[in-house]
């Protein structure tokens, strides 16, 4: 009996030791596998909705300068990046045989006045003659036959004609020379307009065959500190926000690769209807112009463009890591929100099940997108997670504008979970 009262003291005391610390040993292996939430407050501000696109700079105008006549290149005046004035000489081919052809024009267009004037001589002596046959006749009848008066008379008409065709021979000749010195003429290559040489296609010594395709010789493009255009592709998903965008004179921004640091701005100008399609995707060229002072913005350069199509001011909004936040597991949620998360809800909801669409008329796809704007967000409830239906309104790329719900700025909401 001794013996088993010193087994039995012993193991009594044990247990009550084991009682006693069980309490407190599953409170903080509870506390220790507890999960830690992280969370982030609603607040208050403006939110501005954005369309990205990518573009590329180009000049308003790229005026192609070319050569109308043949012949090597025997001066080159301008380079790359050269500024010219309307007028300017960028290169001349050689005129020898412009000025050859020239010479030879002036001379046919000499002798023929003088052909003129030969024929005039005898025209006049042929009138002449004819007055004095004429008097004669009046004097004495019969003294020049019929015959003879007919030879004077048709002389006269003859070299009327000879002179007319000689005249015309000489507007001929005229315009040969005409012809010959604008050739001679073309031989200066002259900038048309004031602007900046941003393309030279030729070198010197090199030979220009126009006589089939006229030479493409230089690419002037004028006003390019002034003003260029970037060229974006907008999808047709976004060319309406993009049209309202345009209709309320809204701002766009944009960057370079070249200037990364450096934002530019720049306003709509055109939205072009002529849709170009790639591999099934529909877009829309949009000219944006912005100034050009330093040169810093070069034409082919790659832009990255934002839209301002949309904003709000001082209105709550909530962080959009919170709207992406979704729980894993049902025991994390209290027993009336396990609905959103078991799939009951989303079965019952015609809204949720996209292969359905192709059947839903053009309202019922309206309706439905409208309904996309209701959301749920999580905020922690005691030990478990409390679901709060809320409206969203436009999205910028950190926070969401809150419509509607039982929020507040500073209310915690749900945003992960903490490892």
């Amino acid at each position: 009996m001794k013996t088993l009262l010193k087994w039995l003291i012993p193991i009594a005391v044990l247990g009550g030791v084991i009682a006693a610390a069980y309490g407190p040993a599953m409170r903080y292996w509870k506390a220790r596998n507890r999960i830690v939430w992280e969370t982030s407050k609603v607040t208050r501000g403006d939110v501005t909705r954005y369309v990205n696109s990518t573009g590329e700079i180009r000049p308003v105008r790229s005026v192609l300068v070319g050569s109308f006549v043949s012949g090597p290149i025997v001066e080159l005046n301008v380079d790359f990046n050269d500024e010219v004035k309307e007028g300017d000489v960028l290169a001349r081919v050689d005129p020898r045989l412009f000025k050859a052809e020239v010479a030879r024009s002036e001379a046919a267009l000499a002798t023929r006045q003088a052909e003129l004037e030969r024929i005039e001589a005898e025209l006049q002596q042929a009138i002449n003659n004819f007055d004095r046959g004429v008097k004669l006749r009046q004097k004495r009848e019969g003294f020049l036959s019929e015959s003879e008066m007919d030879s004077l008379t048709f002389e006269v008409k003859s070299l009327r004609a000879q002179r007319k065709v000689a005249e015309a021979t000489i507007l001929q000749a005229r315009a040969s020379l005409d012809n010959a010195l604008a050739n001679l003429n073309y031989c200066e290559i002259v900038a048309p307009v004031d602007g900046i040489v941003i393309d030279r296609k030729i070198d010197p010594g090199q030979t220009l065959a126009a006589q089939f395709q006229t030479p493409e010789l230089f690419i002037v493009a004028p006003d390019l500190r002034r003003k260029v255009h970037v060229f974006a592709s907008v999808d047709e998903a976004d060319i309406g926000l993009v049209q309202q965008a345009k209709e309320q004179d809204r701002p766009v921004t944009f960057t370079v690769d070249a200037h990364p640091e450096i934002v530019f701005h720049g306003t709509i100008e055109q939205i072009r209807v002529s849709s170009v399609t790639n591999q099934n995707v529909v877009t829309y060229p949009v000219v944006i112009a912005t100034e050009n002072p330093d040169l810093k913005l070069l034409p082919g350069m790659t832009a990255s463009i934002s839209f301002e199509v949309d904003s709000t001011v001082d209105v709550p909004k909530i962080p959009n890591t919170a709207l992406r936040f979704y729980p894993e597991k049902a025991e994390w949620v209290r027993e009336k929100d396990r609905h959103l998360i078991d799939g009951s809800t989303w079965k019952n909801d015609p809204t949720a099940d996209d292969n359905e669409s192709a059947d839903l008329s053009a309202g019922e796809k309206a309706d439905r997108r409208k309904q996309r704007h209701r959301r749920h967000v999580w905020a922690v409830d005691g030990e478990l997670l409390r679901a709060i239906e809320i409206q969203t309104g436009l999205g910028e790329s950190g926070y969401t504008e809150l419509r509607s719900g039982e929020l507040s700025k500073g209310d915690l909401l749900v945003t992960g979970q903490k490892n």
